[in-house]
């Protein structure tokens, strides 16, 4: 009894620290569809660090939930994805288009279009999504144009980066 006893007391202050501590990241999805001309975005952040924000930016009763969810929820994302989310094709900023949510366990899949892309020499991406309220946010950037595929990590202190590519 009193070796369970020492192990537990010397494994506490381990468990705890592991249960307080927590990642913050998000993945980004970028293709280029050249049959469409599109940009196919899918940003995967998890639900319950973007409801905190959402429910501090706009809603104080806001929950996403697949069933239950606050009426104006697509409504709040769409204008956070706005403001916080770029996109500069060859140095011309672009139009975001929102196109909707999916839920997938602890994350929420948004899907975001830009079309009439014309082919890209470089991309510049801005994705601040979650620093404002998560210093140690991360966000990765994966961009796949024309079979390569190049990435970015993002943070609060470096919220945007270019990636060249070759026509």
């Amino acid at each position: 009894m009193r070796k369970t006893l020492l192990l537990f007391i010397a494994l506490l202050p381990l468990l705890s620290f592991t249960a307080a501590h927590k990642f913050y990241v998000s993945a980004t999805d970028i293709e280029y569809n050249e049959k469409n001309r599109s940009l196919q975005i899918i940003s995967h952040v998890f639900i319950d660090d973007l409801e905190k924000l959402l429910k501090e930016r706009y809603h104080p009763d806001l929950f996403l939930l697949k069933k239950g969810e606050h009426p104006k929820s697509d409504e709040f994302i769409e204008r956070y994805f706005n403001d916080k989310f770029k996109i500069r094709v060859n140095g011309k900023e672009v139009e975001l288009n929102y196109l909707g949510k999916e839920y997938d366990k602890d994350e929420l899949l948004i899907y975001i279009e830009v079309t009439d892309v014309e082919p890209i020499q470089n991309i510049f991406v801005k994705n601040a999504v979650l620093t404002d309220i998560f210093p140690e946010q991360k966000n990765v950037i994966k961009v796949e144009y024309k079979g390569t595929i190049k990435s970015l990590l993002l943070t609060r202190s470096e919220v945007d980066g270019i990636l060249k590519f070759s026509n």
